[in-house]
């Protein structure tokens, strides 16, 4: 704390109360003396040997100066051992905590090298205090320990602690942050574990926030950082399309469950509810959903293939909530491929709420004939395997459950992380608590106007209904 020079008397201010100081004394001596009026020298007559003559005013100079002597002298200064009190007082205020009672206190740090990138604060060129608050560890402590038991581990973060190892050494390289002179940067491992965390439970940002002894607006920022690493490095490896080879042994495995040939995956449209965006909002209305909750819903959509394992080889993700599904199905990139003749002698099998196309296998709206019975029965076993994968995809990230914090331009690299995470999960055998992949699937199924689009595409699905009443692949009631 600075102190101001006191403002001593230079020789013109101190003539001025001198002056003052006689006109004083002169009016008392006029009102004393009644018989004898004496008349009041001029100003400018008035010596200073006459004015120091005074007694009041005598008492006065001699005040002035010994309190100049004063001055002079550090250790005689009375005001300068007042302040040093206040000085040390505030220090001493300033390291108080905030919450003395409670975990969460303010730390006072003083950084000798912040004041060479900043300097100091004020002129008095002290050393720059940073505030960083304390925030308890404990519960990340004892999970990220080697000997906490795996399966309380997989109970927090559905997954097993050798497939979350494995999914930080592969995030590493594009994850890792530098430490810096003002603070150590966050470990790996727990970027990744606030994230999966946060899919896998749902809870919002300030549970997180306390679990992981971080800051809400730090969580947030790690779990959209660790989803667009997932997409950017996981995705190309563990969510792609089969190759010839890949494709030759889904068809089989297909054909083995179903008896219909050429199947190379079973696709599927779930809804995710969302907060009603603040832009066209209308767009993203889910009528379906609205009337059987008696609840106003808003979501956004979520299309995906999966091999005949319930691993997910294609995802169409982010369209408003009010399309239909053959609607998305169109604007979708499978759609394009298939234009482009590469999934040709490749059938994928939908529900009642996609279109009968030249690869597009739906079952019969109307089953007036026992081959076509059949025919739905089969096409049900193979829709099957993608609601069972959607329903564990659901349930084993609960984020999708519920409406989400993350506003609308960033779900979708949410949702397609939520996808590979899932697959990598399927492909290492990761088996989830049966009472965990309980979740039923609320995805109505709306019946396109044009049901069927190919009149080839009509006659073939005669001829596999055929075939599976007469060759004995089916079984019947």
């Amino acid at each position: 704390m600075e102190v101001s020079s006191f403002p001593f008397l230079n020789h013109e201010t101190f003539s001025t109360f001198a002056n003052y100081f006689t006109l004083f004394q002169d009016s008392s001596d006029q009102l004393d003396d009644t018989t004898t009026r004496k008349r009041p020298k001029s100003l400018d007559t008035t010596t200073a040997d006459e004015l120091s003559d005074s007694t009041p005013f005598k008492d006065i100079l001699s005040s002035f100066v010994s309190f100049d002597g004063m001055t002079e002298n550090p250790n005689n200064y009375p005001i300068d051992g007042f302040f040093q009190d206040q000085d040390q007082k505030d220090q001493i205020r300033l390291k108080r905590p905030r919450n003395p009672s409670g975990s969460d206190t303010a730390d006072v740090v003083s950084d000798a090298s912040a004041s060479q990138l900043g300097g100091g604060s004020g002129g008095g060129g002290g050393a720059r205090r940073l505030w960083v608050k304390s925030r308890s560890t404990a519960w990340w402590d004892q999970v990220s320990h080697p000997d906490f038991p795996d399966h309380e581990f997989r109970r927090a973060f559905k997954m097993s602690k050798s497939t979350f190892d494995f999914i930080c050494n592969e995030l590493d390289p594009i994850v890792t942050k530098k430490d810096t002179m003002l603070r150590l940067a966050i470990p790996v491992r727990q970027r990744v574990a606030v994230c999966i965390w946060r899919l896998a439970t749902g809870e919002p940002l300030r549970l997180v926030s306390k679990k992981f002894g971080l800051g809400i607006s730090t969580c947030h920022k790690l779990v959209l950082e660790v989803c667009s690493a997932i997409k950017t490095v996981l995705m190309n490896k563990f969510l792609n399309w089969p190759d010839e080879e890949r494709m030759r042994g889904v068809k089989r495995e297909f054909e083995l469950v179903s008896g219909i040939p050429n199947v190379g995956g079973s696709m599927y449209t779930t809804h995710v509810p969302i907060i009603a965006p603040k832009v066209n909002g209308p767009a993203y209305f889910n009528k379906r959903h609205t009337e059987r909750n008696q609840k106003t819903s808003y979501s956004i959509t979520v299309q995906g293939v999966v091999d005949s394992n319930g691993v997910f080889t294609d995802v169409c993700i982010g369209w408003p909530g009010s399309m239909s599904d053959d609607k998305i199905l169109e604007k979708s990139a499978l759609s394009q491929r298939a234009n482009r003749g590469l999934l040709k002698d490749v059938w994928i099998v939908g529900n009642s709420g996609y279109p009968l196309t030249d690869w597009v296998l739906v079952p019969y709206a109307q089953q007036n004939l026992w081959t076509q019975r059949v025919f739905n029965e089969k096409v049900g076993e193979v829709q099957r395997v993608a609601k069972e994968a959607f329903s564990r995809l659901k349930a084993r990230w609960s984020c999708l459950q519920k409406r989400t914090e993350v506003k609308l331009q960033d779900l979708p690299v949410v949702l397609g992380a939520c996808c590979v995470l899932h697959n990598i999960c399927e492909m290492r055998g990761e088996v989830m608590d049966p009472s965990e992949t309980s979740f039923d699937l609320f995805d109505d199924e709306v019946v396109p106007e044009n049901g069927v689009r190919s009149v080839t595409a009509m006659r073939t699905r005669d001829q596999i209904a055929h075939h599976l009443l007469h060759h004995n692949s089916a079984s019947t009631q």
